[in-house]
């Protein structure tokens, strides 16, 4: 009865959606249409915004998209994707939210565009988006909630790798590395061997995961937290750590930005991070480390190597009036011409096309001092998509624990508090909020 009401009630809502009305003398098919979009602040959609009097043009649509800091994008997002409000026609459908926003039938089946000719051109081609990054878009029946802009590739970056030469050392391949090359070159010529932002639970847990830890026992089937294992903690007191003892002034308040600009200002050194934060080392304009920079896989620890690998998707809400002139949007936004485009333009890494990934066009931009770093983004790809150790990533109740995990690692490395009794109130906290989410937890 739940899936029959479910198909019902999506059925109507997209049942009444008309062809597009191009007419007869190729006017503007959807002329004098206003859209609103939203997401988070990210170069992606900084740079796609330049085209859309582009789109305007091909189709009479206009566009209002509105940008913000992660996390309010995604509390604004939140609350209006839970009252089905129409105020947004096209989103970005956060990694961390995806289970929990598709899953409570917030968001729009596409699947019904693009299995339509009326809507979609079969040359648009939805399998050619990465299987790996495109799976947090789906529900548990594989229907498709979302496409892939973003892959977010974990890798690392060290914007003075001239430093770590003259030391006689290489790019570290393991924890234990990582920590050897920070002793060497740690404020050498002032420039603090470590940086990193303040998204705890996005940077730390490859490190977790590489000592042997886990945030929940299996997910998404048991997500039970186990945030209060010796590994854990370990873990994390190892993390906090590596950002107080080897990081700038004032690293746990950095943002994004403020972390990629400690690189690109010869401040700070080496990070681990998702990719798009480590191409502007190399590429953008205000970066003083162009020739210095050096790139790699992220180190691994004695239980292996983890690095992070998230998506993010354009979607529809459930609540937008404006369904059709929304998915002009996204086929155009996500399209293989207009993302080879800003590749081509930008020099944008983290796209989710594998026709764009493994075109040469996108190697020829991601060869940067030398190094192919196209590949090390395929590479990480890849590891995530097959052991799936993402999952923890993409289940609803993610972004509670996730909060969880970031107020202990600020316990720890501000000594509010050691290591074991942070990580067992973050296990105290984190399953009183999945017990009022109705969660089942080992206990």
């Amino acid at each position: 009865m739940i899936s029959l009401r479910r198909r019902t009630i999506l059925g109507g809502a997209l049942g009444t959606l008309a062809a597009p009305h191009v007419n007869a003398q190729g006017g503007k098919p959807y002329a004098g249409t206003t859209i609103n979009g939203s997401c988070f602040q990210t170069t992606y959609f900084e740079y796609l915004k330049t085209y859309f009097p582009q789109f305007e043009e091909r189709t009479g649509i206009k566009v209002n998209f509105n940008m913000q800091a992660f996390p309010v994008y995604n509390q604004r997002t939140d609350l209006e994707l839970s009252t089905k409000g129409s105020a947004l026609d096209v989103i970005n459908c956060t990694f961390i939210y995806s289970g929990r926003w598709i899953g409570a039938g917030w968001m729009t089946n596409l699947d019904t565009f693009t299995k339509d000719a009326k809507y979609t051109p079969a040359a648009w081609d939805p399998e050619d988006f990465a299987g790996g990054p495109q799976s947090a878009m789906k529900n548990a029946k594989g229907e498709t909630f979302g496409y892939t802009w973003e892959a977010g590739a974990m890798i690392m970056g060290a914007a003075r790798y001239d430093l770590i030469e003259r030391a006689g050392l290489g790019l570290p391949k393991t924890f234990d590395e990582l920590i050897k090359v920070c002793d060497a070159v740690h404020n050498k010529e002032n420039v603090a061997a470590f940086t990193a932002d303040k998204l705890h639970h996005w940077n730390w847990i490859p490190y977790l995961m590489g000592s042997g830890g886990a945030v929940f026992k299996d997910p998404p089937d048991n997500l039970t937290p186990t945030l209060n294992t010796p590994a854990a903690a370990t873990s994390a007191e190892w993390y906090a750590n590596l950002l107080v003892k080897y990081g700038p002034d004032g690293i746990l308040s950095y943002s994004d930005d403020q972390s990629m600009r400690s690189q690109m200002s010869g401040r700070a050194n080496m990070r681990t991070q998702a990719i798009t934060w480590m191409v502007p080392l190399a590429k953008h304009d205000e970066s003083v480390v162009k020739k210095t920079v050096r790139y790699g896989l992220m180190p691994a620890g004695p239980k292996g190597n983890f690095p992070g690998s998230n998506s993010h998707g354009l979607g529809i809400p459930a609540g937008s009036k404006k369904k059709e002139a929304a998915w002009e949007f996204i086929k155009w936004a996500l399209s293989n011409e207009t993302i080879a485009m800003v590749v081509k333009n930008h020099g944008y890494p983290s796209v989710c096309r594998m026709s764009v990934i493994k075109s040469p066009e996108f190697k020829q931009v991601l060869t940067l001092n030398d190094q192919d770093v196209a590949g090390l983004f395929l590479e990480v790809l890849q590891l995530g998509g097959k052991t799936g150790y993402m999952k923890y990533r993409t289940v609803p109740v993610y972004p509670q624990v996730g909060d969880k995990i970031n107020k202990a690692i600020e316990r720890i490395a501000t000594k509010q508090q050691a290591a074991p009794e942070a990580m067992k109130q973050a296990q105290a906290e984190a399953i009183q909020d999945l017990q009022k989410a109705g969660i089942k937890v080992d206990t």
